[in-house]
């Protein structure tokens, strides 16, 4: 059994990526998962001044821990503007701060949702070529576009061929988990 830990990069009470997300893990079986809403999270802007007065704060350190603790990370990221957030962003430059390798040894499922037909693919992308500067293996990317028309709550994805690919996605990483 793998300790998975799963999380949108969005602090977003109404986190589309979130919702995603936990539809995800209820898919998943036999893993132990922690799922994480970063509402909870309200790190400050990164600045190297603010690191040296106030140095990292007992939850930014936790969360490291728990990242480093689990074989398997489900992660959707929201996109702003083209780019993953700047609170992903911030999240990112305060965890590699800590340990820069604080991904080593983990396998990835990205993923990504929005309202636009481009299902939040320009956030996947950066983020995809980030994630292995911090050790971590990404095994599979998902991209849901049309949140809205394409996802009902408490069902799950609508379009079947979506929906394939999406359950072909979870498949593949939960096969190099084991």
């Amino acid at each position: 059994m793998a300790k998975i830990i799963a999380l949108a990069g969005s602090n977003s009470s109404t986190s589309v990526n979130y919702q995603l997300v936990k539809h995800t893990v209820r898919l998943i079986e036999g893993h132990e998962i922690q799922l994480l809403n970063m509402v909870n999270f309200p790190f400050p802007m990164f600045s190297l001044d603010l690191e040296k007065e106030k140095g990292y704060s007992n939850s930014l350190n936790e969360l490291r821990n728990d990242i480093k603790n689990a074989n398997g990370l489900v992660l959707s990221v929201n996109e702003h503007n083209g780019s993953p957030s700047a609170y992903f962003k911030n999240v990112l430059d305060w965890l590699s701060r800590i340990d820069r390798s604080f991904l080593a040894d983990t396998k990835i499922l990205l993923m990504s949702a929005s309202p636009g037909k481009r299902g939040g693919i320009g956030a996947l992308g950066v983020v995809e070529k980030m994630l292995p500067w911090f050790g971590g293996e990404i095994i599979a990317t998902f991209s849901l576009p049309a949140f809205f028309d394409a996802f009902e709550a408490g069902k799950g994805i609508k379009e079947p061929e979506l929906a394939q690919a999406h359950k072909s996605a979870v498949e593949a990483f939960l096969s190099e988990l084991d």
